[in-house]
């Protein structure tokens, strides 16, 4: 699906869209969940990064799944790409505005992305 078809969630819904997902992935038990602004820089390649960990590949895919199955019944938004599925260190869903990182500890170290976007407003979330 090209990204010409996607239909882009308003500014007013991008925070509850946004919401929906961090909920998503404390439903899981989802850890170390931070949210990065990229609105104000330049190349972004969307508004907002969320990033969390799992635990290991199934918590890891669990947390994937609720994520795509609740944005999905609850807000009728689907993800453009999911990638990584199959790993056991890195999943991406991307829903165009948001784009949705779920690491290993471990991968999230090495790859670093807070790092690369270290410019973006930062907000951090409580492990529940």
């Amino acid at each position: 699906m090209s990204r010409a078809n996607i239909k882009k969630v308003v500014p007013t819904d991008i925070d509850a869209l946004n919401d929906l997902i961090i909920d998503s992935i404390q439903d899981i038990k989802g850890k170390n969940i931070v949210k990065l602004d990229l609105r104000e820089l330049d190349e972004a390649p969307s508004d907002f990064f969320i990033i969390c960990e799992g635990d290991s590949s199934t918590q890891i895919n669990a947390i994937a799944s609720n994520v795509h199955k609740r944005t999905k019944n609850e807000m009728d938004q689907r993800a453009i790409h999911r990638e990584g599925l199959n790993s056991t260190s890195w999943v991406l869903v991307d829903y165009f505005n948001t784009i949705v990182h779920i690491f290993h500890p471990e991968a999230r170290e090495f790859y670093a992305i807070e790092e690369l976007w270290g410019d973006a407003a930062f907000t951090e979330y409580q492990n529940l």
